[in-house]
């Protein structure tokens, strides 16, 4: 999959230092999955859910780093991308502002 985009993932990182390690390690694997379908995300990450957001479109929301942070993305399977929309903390996530931002 492409991963659009990494600066997303870096700007949390540099924000929470410990945010960095779980986020590259799912970068890794996001790049060289081939997901077709939502079942294929679940067997890589099995602690993601999808939801609808305010816009009527479905996103994936993967917990990372043991429930710590989320990363909210848009998984285009025809064309292979992964939209990185949100990273947040499980706090910001909770208040889900975001879902009517979307």
């Amino acid at each position: 999959m492409r991963v659009i985009s990494l600066k997303a993932l870096r700007s949390l990182w540099e924000k929470y230092q410990p945010a960095q390690k779980p986020l590259t390690e799912w970068y890794a694997k996001a790049i060289n999955a081939k997901w077709t379908k939502f079942t294929d995300v679940k067997a890589t990450f099995g602690r993601t859910d999808q939801s609808t957001v305010a816009s009527g479109n479905s996103v994936a929301i993967f917990d990372i780093g043991g429930n710590k942070y989320r990363l909210i993305a848009a998984i285009h399977y025809n064309t292979g991308k992964v939209f990185v929309l949100r990273v947040l903390t499980h706090r910001e996530y909770g208040s889900n502002k975001w879902k009517e931002q979307l």
